[in-house]
């Protein structure tokens, strides 16, 4: 079996499993399969993912990981530090396993600021930094020291924080996609059965 268009990997995502009990404090709001197919989807039309090894950092369940390895990447490293976000990310790659020919990926249950090799290119999804002030700027600091292309998302209202980091770590914006990120009711203080946040994916590349 083969993934021929970004419908069909929207529908194959869609059928991964998501986070069994979400934590708030980590902010595990997983991905939705038509955002994370539109982002692997246009990546691997610039060619940045077939043969290419590649970091997905906060990877929860994998959405974006799989998604990749789907479309040809070389192999995957996935990094949560939450070991039951990894062990479903494990269970979703062995499932896909079983029905498309995919590259390699390791799991490694860390903080990503003790992750230390060198990959083509970094995707992210991390914690917004509502619940654990900062928690995104650790993540993009690790992912410029690691890479020379970055894939990563964030609230849409951190646009400016982003901007200056970006700067800062003397990379600069190459591309940028705007989403409304819909997050189910998953705590007992969600009064909507879904909230949608409005969100930003940037594409960071080194100068």
């Amino acid at each position: 079996m083969s993934i021929r268009s970004k419908r069909d990997l929207e529908v194959v995502l869609s059928r991964l499993k998501s986070f069994e009990k979400p934590s708030l404090q980590l902010e595990q709001y997983a991905t939705p399969s038509n955002i994370a197919a539109e982002w692997v989807w246009n990546m691997a039309m610039k060619g940045e993912v077939a043969g290419k090894i590649i970091l997905d950092a906060a990877s929860g369940p994998g959405i974006i990981g799989i998604g990749l390895l789907l479309m040809g990447a070389k192999k995957i490293y996935f990094i949560d530090k939450d070991q039951e976000a990894i062990m479903i990310c494990m269970e979703n790659y062995q499932n896909i396993k079983k029905e498309y020919e995919i590259g390699a990926a390791e799991f490694i249950i860390e903080d990503i600021s003790l992750f230390d090799a060198e990959v083509d290119i970094v995707v992210q999804n991390p914690p917004f930094g509502t619940k654990d002030e900062h928690a995104d700027k650790k993540f993009l600091e690790k992912a410029f020291e690691v890479s020379k292309i970055v894939y990563s998302m964030h609230k849409w209202t951190t646009k400016k924080f982003v901007e200056a980091i970006t700067r800062d770590f003397n990379f600069k914006i190459t591309d940028l996609w705007r989403y409304e990120f819909p997050i189910k009711a998953a705590f007992e203080f969600h009064q909507k059965p879904v909230k949608v946040i409005d969100v930003g994916l940037w594409k960071l590349e080194k100068i």
